[in-house]
């Protein structure tokens, strides 16, 4: 697990998956967790979710070990393309990472790269979970009976015609 680029931690231990079980994860106490700090407002975003998160691993006995991956504009700067293989790699090996805002183009360019994780990442599935804030307002009439999660299919439909021309090929492929 070396890497050209990428500085992996010295203290921390990778996320597992359990023997004898279809894709259940063991997480250890000091995980190392890749992070794509993202673009524009990521490089504030990035370092404020570490402290949320690093706040709540502390409450609850654990240590995170951050590892910055990088794509996006940090890509571009330090390896000249906006999606390296090793970032892909590197998300893989360790199964769970954190990802900023990053720069989605409109109209030509580059493709997204949010659609480029996913696909490569096969992350198929956008779970949103809803819920009331109490004290705001809100149109429903029992706003604190609501409860409900969202699921969104995130590599087909929409998405196909978004990467693809509909009617073509590579949509029916899908």
């Amino acid at each position: 697990m070396s890497y050209d680029k990428i500085e992996v931690p010295e203290d921390g231990e990778q996320i597992t998956l359990k023997d004898g079980t279809d894709g259940e994860l063991e997480v250890p106490d000091n995980p190392i967790i890749p992070i794509i700090y993202g673009d524009g407002v990521g490089s504030d975003v990035g370092p404020a979710a570490q402290q949320v998160l690093e706040a709540a691993a502390e409450a609850t006995g654990r240590e995170i070990n951050w590892m910055r991956v990088y794509a996006g504009e940090s890509a571009r700067e330090k390896y000249d393309e906006n999606l390296p293989d090793e970032t892909v790699e590197a998300i893989k090996e360790h199964r769970v990472a954190i990802k900023g805002p990053l720069t989605t183009p409109v109209g030509a360019g580059f493709r997204s790269l949010n659609v480029g994780l996913r696909k490569l990442l096969d992350l198929y599935a956008n779970v949103r979970p809803t819920y009331h804030l109490d004290g705001v307002p809100s149109p429903v009439k029992e706003p604190g009976q609501m409860d409900m999660v969202t699921f969104r299919e995130n590599t087909e439909d929409v998405y196909a015609g978004i990467e693809w021309e509909a009617g073509t090929d590579e949509v029916e492929e899908v």
